[in-house]
């Protein structure tokens, strides 16, 4: 009953998570708090307060893991309302859940599970730029297949069967009508491969970006058969690619293609690990 318990409060956390456009995750502090169980954005914000004075007695950079953001929510009838917000690290996170309100069994096993990931996971913006580009390709490969299973969770509830299908329809909004299989051959790969395995960061998180919102804008529709959820997929790829062009990026398809893989990189990786543990 525990490990289900802890089970089911990990999924929670991860299914709020978002990831920005350098593949850096992050928390709407909106949402996690009514993850922890919080009625009133007053009373979190002062649990926020409190987690962000004891950021700074740790001298660590409040900005880097608390950023105030305005975003625009849906309330009754479908009506819009803009809102103050913050965008949250993980470190952020773990924070505020150690400064919220004990009784709360929700708080309890956040401070637990916080906790255990942040040391695990955290990578702030600063840490991510000076990453070598293998180390980007790995941190954002692992982001694209971690949210991949919630985006095919909820084109799952939205009435989708052919995955393949919807997964193209993706690939053609943000690459100008190329499918799977033809980025594939672009790029001179195997059709075994996972074509994700052969991209640069910057790729891997333009196509994260396409995955992240594919997945709010179908759960935010209500979207509930197969066409519309592809359409929906395939209008993402294209606003992610005309957002792109607009800020004046070079487009998916004439990014170079790696020469090794990500599993080709982890691998190595692994066995220098192995043999530095070996010799110390």
């Amino acid at each position: 009953m525990e490990k289900d318990l802890i089970k089911n409060t990990q999924s929670n956390f991860e299914t709020i998570k978002h990831i920005d456009e350098n593949g850096v995750e992050f928390w709407y502090a909106r949402e996690l708090m009514v993850m922890l169980e919080y009625s009133k954005w007053g009373n979190f914000k002062n649990v926020i307060n409190k987690a962000k004075e004891a950021c700074k007695s740790s001298d660590i950079a409040e900005e880097e893991h608390f950023a105030d953001v305005g975003r625009v929510l849906k309330v009754g009838n479908n009506a819009e309302m803009e809102v103050d917000d913050l965008k949250l690290t993980r470190y952020a996170c773990y924070l505020i859940a150690q400064n919220g309100d004990s009784r709360k069994k929700a708080i309890a096993l956040a401070q637990t599970y916080f906790a255990v990931q942040t040391r695990k996971q955290e990578i702030t913006r600063q840490e991510y730029e000076q990453l070598s580009e293998d180390e980007k390709r790995l941190y954002t490969r692992r982001n694209v297949k971690d949210k991949n299973k919630y985006l095919f969770n909820t084109a799952k509830l939205a009435g989708v069967k052919n995955y393949g299908k919807f997964n193209n329809y993706g690939y053609r909004g943000l690459y100008n009508g190329e499918t799977a299989k033809d980025i594939a051959n672009r790029k001179g790969i195997s059709q075994k491969d996972d074509i994700l395995d052969y991209m640069s960061s910057t790729e891997l998180a333009a196509n994260l970006f396409r995955i992240t919102q594919t997945d709010e804008v179908l759960k935010n529709k209500n979207i509930s058969n197969e066409n519309d959820a592809c359409k929906t997929h395939h209008n993402v790829g294209q606003a992610v690619r005309q957002t792109i062009k607009r800020i004046g990026g070079t487009m998916p398809e004439n990014l170079p293609t790696p020469s090794k893989s990500t599993k080709q990189i982890e691998k190595e990786r692994n066995k220098k690990l192995k043999v530095k543990q070996k010799n110390s």
